[in-house]
């Protein structure tokens, strides 16, 4: 038996097979869970996506953004599944302005739309959900380190940031209900989301070298391996904590 056996879960954020969402709703399934997935947008090409799953789950829109679909989720979802488990946010977006060393120019509606989606997200699917989560269960989020101010990461580090206070503040309102709130907070990975932060190389030149366990820009299995951990009955006492899968970079200084 795997150690999600019979759990509920549900993965947003797949775009690509290159993504840790995916990765997590792969070995979530090998795990023995039953999977649904958001998408926003390309739905077709999340759909397509989903197929390369050992199992193909049912895909849903999902856009945090717009009341209506957040206000209809957890009855989208229940038509698939009786319930939820488990939940991975992977949800973030910053506009170039935000990124790429354009701190100080960036406008605030631009700043906006960065906390909205990579932040306060993060409580719209975890309120939208709550009705199907009765029985407690877990929500991990996918967090990039943000005690520091990182090269051309910009605005999104303080978007990632609130994320983290987000998450405690979760982990407070939820706990009496038997819900936990994680953060996993994974080195550089060559997903699409890195591809889209202008200077993302610096990134990749130093991370390796610095981590003391080596760190594989392209594998992104252990984070995936960490969410479905903290979504298992193996960390039962475990909330409000970020857990750092980045080789061990988190921990050395400079």
């Amino acid at each position: 038996m795997g150690i999600l056996q019979g759990k509920r879960i549900l993965v947003t954020g797949v775009l690509t097979d290159s993504s840790i969402a995916f990765s997590a709703a792969k070995i979530a399934q090998q795990e023995g869970a039953s999977v649904v997935l958001t998408g926003y947008g390309r739905l077709s090409l999340v759909e397509r996506i989903a197929k390369r799953l050992p199992e193909t789950p049912p895909v849903i829109e999902l856009d945090v953004q717009n009341e209506e679909h957040l206000g209809s989720l957890a009855e989208r979802v229940g038509e698939h599944v009786d319930g939820l488990d488990g939940i991975v946010h992977s949800i973030a977006f910053a506009p170039q302005t935000a990124l790429g060393g354009n701190f100080l120019s960036t406008p605030w509606e631009d700043v906006a739309t960065a906390v909205h989606v990579s932040t306060y997200s993060f409580k719209s699917l975890a309120v939208a959900c709550l009705p199907l989560m009765k029985e407690g269960g877990a929500i991990v989020g996918l967090d990039f380190d943000a005690s520091k101010a990182w090269p051309v990461y910009d605005w999104m580090g303080v978007a990632k940031a609130g994320l983290e206070s987000c998450a405690r503040y979760l982990a407070r309102d939820l706990g009496p209900q038997g819900i936990r709130v994680n953060l996993v907070a994974a080195g550089p990975l060559r997903t699409m989301a890195a591809k889209s932060i202008p200077g993302f190389a610096e990134f990749e030149d130093s991370w390796p070298p610095r981590a003391p366990l080596g760190w594989d820009l392209s594998d992104t299995s252990p984070a995936a391996r960490a969410c479905v951990a903290l979504m298992s009955d193996w960390f039962p006492a475990t909330t409000g904590e970020i857990v750092h899968v980045d080789g061990g970079v988190h921990a050395i200084g400079s």
